[in-house]
């Protein structure tokens, strides 16, 4: 395993590298409140059939990307972050695979740069635009994501550190939760991750089509945040080759709770 410093722009972002230098490349990205070792158990599966696999932390979770200004976690930054992490590693083209906000900014990164990736992999999040069907249409999905509506509030530091970090955790191994809950204890970083959801626009829908790259959706059945009408909308916003996997008896935490599981998709998949 490699640590690397990869810069883009005036960001320096911390990442961890596993498999051959020559390997295809997969690049993972996290979700929140998490890091890039939430893929632990994923990387050594694909590394051991000879990809080349980077995960950064993230804007705001690398201490030296983490920018003090709400408006500098727009989606589209975060996108051209995955964009200047590929160029700096010379990648033309990418498998990319995210989970939480990496799926997220991985949805957009394919639909608005689909020349970028080779394959897809979205882990819990549907598509953006599937999403914001069941915000309107959906009291179920609505009830869901009343935490995006707190976590916009100027209280939600204080109300996450005071225990509401850990009750998010449901179904997480219990060391994950801690070295999660100790990294967000660090001063400015529950407020850089807090960002992305207080930078949220609609604008970011502005333009957004299908995605033609192939691409594999998992969703668990026991997420708390994200319902099924959403899952199952989303092959109707993918003109390519799509594959909807559902996760059972899982947590919203697909990368830690079932590393192996998912290990094994995400090889048929990349395949």
């Amino acid at each position: 395993m490699e640590s690397l410093r990869i810069p883009v722009g005036d960001l320096v972002f911390d990442a961890v590298a596993v498999g051959p230098a020559d390997g295809p490349l997969v690049v993972l990205l996290h979700g929140f409140p998490q890091r890039s070792s939430s893929w632990r158990g994923v990387w050594p599966v694909l590394a051991d059939a000879g990809f080349r696999v980077v995960a950064p932390d993230l804007r705001g979770y690398s201490p030296d990307a983490r920018p003090q200004r709400v408006e500098d976690y727009r989606l589209p930054l975060l996108v051209d972050d995955v964009v200047g992490v590929l160029d700096h590693l010379g990648a033309p083209t990418a498998h990319l695979v995210g989970h939480d906000w990496g799926a997220a900014i991985a949805w957009h990164l394919a639909a608005r740069h689909p020349q970028r990736l080779r394959t897809l992999t979205a882990v819990s999040v549907p598509h953006p635009l599937a999403f914001a069907e069941a915000l309107r249409g959906d009291p179920d999905q609505r009830a869901r994501s009343r935490y995006m509506r707190d976590w916009r509030s100027p209280d939600a530091e204080a109300a996450l550190l005071d225990g509401g970090l850990e009750r998010i955790f449901g179904g997480m191994p219990g060391g994950d939760v801690e070295r999660y809950v100790s990294a967000m204890r660090e001063p400015g970083a529950l407020t850089a991750a807090l960002a992305y959801y207080r930078a949220q626009s609609l604008a970011d829908l502005d333009g957004l089509g299908p995605v033609t790259t192939p691409t594999l959706h998992v969703w668990s059945d026991e997420d708390r945040a994200l319902g099924p009408v959403a899952a199952h909308a989303t092959g109707d916003h993918v003109a390519g080759p799509y594959r909807f996997e559902v996760l059972h008896g899982v947590s919203h935490w697909v990368p830690e709770q079932a590393a192996d599981r998912l290990a094994a998709l995400l090889l048929e998949h990349l395949r």
